[in-house]
């Protein structure tokens, strides 16, 4: 391995009989770097090397991190598959990237049962592969839940600038301390914020084998876990369980990839004595925005963190980037002149800087002439006791999908709408579902095509 790789400061820090990780079994820094060196070795003697593509699909493990950092080592260029992916998904992201090397699971047929401690893959070359766009490191895929996914691609200033961002926020955990992460390490929030981010700062990593809610929270006690990453649907889980061990290291709850519902927030801060506090990123540059001092409440994401420069216009959230992260020169309406459009509509406090998440741009349509804010109407949909989730869209009228108690009717569901929105706001066809589906992030599909694929039942209005 060399020592010159752009991660090889980060491999390098912590004794080697320091704990780097624990999930069914502890490995060591130690270990993590002997693991890396002999792939590294192995990659070399299949002709992977500086500029190489690579596309990675396997199961998440403790192998799965060992691979990617030892690919990175041999200077390859790595694009991240989620391996939840159906084939009639992941095979034309395969023939849009074009990689010179398929790194993938063995016996990659199957649900993925939890976090493993290792897991076997092969390596196949590709001879119609193109090599690595220039300086690109890190290539991964946008959630999707709207449409195609985007093609990203980051070089590794781009990552190294993000844990800069991380470390300076106040409250970060920090050496010796013990991170629980029930994100993907597959997606930016756990590989970035999880991941690199213990890496860098000397925590120690607990993944679970399962996130089975209870077994969750015993090893979380076991592990003395000082903090605590997850998505609004971990927390929404993690407040339902019944009794739970005393957690007295537990001090930090993170979330990041959606907005936080209001009752999941104070459900969990009910039960576990302890706010959520938000993150937010794009996959594009990572990190932009949070506050981990627990004085943020849903819908508010914290102050830009030191290092993130943004402008919110019209009530959109721009951010400086100085290169467009698109490959194959896609989504030119996005980047501009030095500017990111997140679409993401903020307020921004003029006193704190504080940003708060109005909902997307794209959410805004037209009814009958006027504007409607979907946001809007998915928000007084989740206001009912009875509705978990809610994703409304519109083409020809306004229609909203909701996860619920299945005994809720439509005719219950357009008598909550109009006591609380105008007739223009209003859904005119329900869809009621026991639970809404979500793409491989743990997001909401919002793709009303998709949608409409994947619940057949209806309940309309």
């Amino acid at each position: 391995m060399a020592n010159t790789w752009w991660g090889s400061h980060l491999l390098s820090r912590g004794a080697d009989d320091e704990l780097w990780a624990i999930s069914s079994a502890p490995v060591t820094r130690g270990q993590l770097r002997t693991a890396v060196t002999d792939l590294g070795e192995h990659f070399r003697k299949q002709g992977i090397t500086e500029g190489s593509s690579v596309l990675l699909r396997m199961k998440p493990s403790f192998t799965y991190l060992q691979v990617l950092l030892a690919l990175w080592s041999r200077g390859a260029q790595v694009v991240l598959v989620d391996f939840r992916l159906k084939p009639a998904e992941y095979e034309p992201l395969v023939d849009l990237v074009r990689p010179q090397y398929l790194v993938v699971a063995t016996g990659a047929d199957g649900p993925v049962v939890g976090f493993r401690q290792e897991s076997g893959f092969s390596v196949q070359r590709l001879p119609s592969g193109r090599p690595a766009a220039d300086g690109i490191r890190l290539v991964q895929f946008s959630s999707g839940s709207t449409g195609r996914p985007k093609v990203i691609g980051r070089p590794a200033d781009s990552v190294l600038a993000e844990l800069d961002r991380h470390s300076a926020l106040p409250g970060i955990p920090g050496r010796g301390e013990r991170v629980v992460l029930l994100n993907s390490v597959m997606h930016n929030m756990g590989l970035v914020s999880g991941v690199l981010h213990a890496l860098a700062a000397g925590a120690t990593l607990i993944v679970p084998p399962t996130l089975r809610p209870a077994e969750v929270v015993r090893l979380m006690a076991r592990a003395e876990a000082s903090a605590v990453y997850g998505t609004p649907v971990h927390y929404d889980l993690l407040a339902r369980i019944g009794g739970r061990p005393e957690l007295p290291a537990l001090r930090l709850a993170v979330s990041g990839g959606e907005r936080v519902p209001q009752d999941t927030y104070e459900r969990f801060r009910a039960h576990f004595g302890l706010p959520i506090s938000p993150v937010y990123g794009v996959t594009e540059i990572g990190l932009i925005a949070g506050d981990l001092s627990g004085t943020s409440v849903p819908p508010q994401l914290g102050p830009p963190v030191p290092g993130a420069e943004v402008k919110v216009l019209g009530e959109e959230l721009f951010v400086r980037m100085e290169h467009s992260p698109y490959l194959y020169s896609e989504h030119t309406d996005r980047f501009a002149d030095g500017w990111l459009r997140t679409y993401d509509r903020v307020h921004q406090d003029p006193a704190t800087g504080v940003l708060s998440m109005l909902g997307r741009a794209d959410s805004l349509v037209v009814v009958g002439g006027l504007k409607v804010d979907l946001t809007e109407v998915e928000t007084v949909l989740l206001g009912h006791p009875r509705v978990t989730e809610a994703v409304v869209t519109h083409e020809e009228v306004i229609e909203a999908f909701v996860g619920a108690d299945q005994a809720l009717t439509a005719d219950e569901l357009v008598a909550w709408c109009r006591e609380r929105l105008s007739p223009v706001k209003n859904p005119k066809r329900f869809f009621v579902t026991r639970q809404l589906p979500r793409n491989s992030m743990g997001k909401l599909v919002r793709d009303r095509a998709l949608m409409h694929g994947r619940i057949t039942s209806e309940s309309s209005s």
